[in-house]
């Protein structure tokens, strides 16, 4: 198979939209080659990501929990604090790894992606 690279213009679209649409051509789907248990030879890059459109209520309502096991041991931290603090490329990393299957190839796939702001 032959590898393949794959652009996504990130400018003026929802974060959802652009992670399903990564997610997609991470996994291959979109094409006639896709077999489910073989890692795809596909790099895809997503530029302006900081161009994406997120609304105040989104980057203010949407939370991220991180449970560590221990009583007591649930850790939210929101959709905006996620921004500031490590920028829009964390928060679309974890969009599009969570589209994306948990299985082995989960790793191999997110080494694909490339994500510049």
């Amino acid at each position: 198979m032959k590898n393949k690279e794959v652009t996504i213009d990130a400018t003026g679209k929802a974060i959802g939209r652009v992670a399903s649409e990564a997610a997609v051509a991470l996994r291959n789907k979109n094409s006639a080659e896709f077999e489910r248990h073989l890692t795809p030879a596909v790099k895809v890059s997503i530029i302006n990501a900081s161009l994406m459109d997120i609304s105040n209520k989104k980057k203010k309502t949407k939370v991220y929990h991180h449970y560590s096991g221990y009583p007591g041991g649930l850790k939210e931290e929101t959709l905006e604090h996620v921004i500031d603090k490590k920028g829009y490329r964390e928060a679309l990393l974890r969009a599009i790894k969570g589209m994306l299957p948990d299985n082995k190839l989960r790793a191999v796939a997110m080494k694909n992606l490339t994500i510049t702001e």
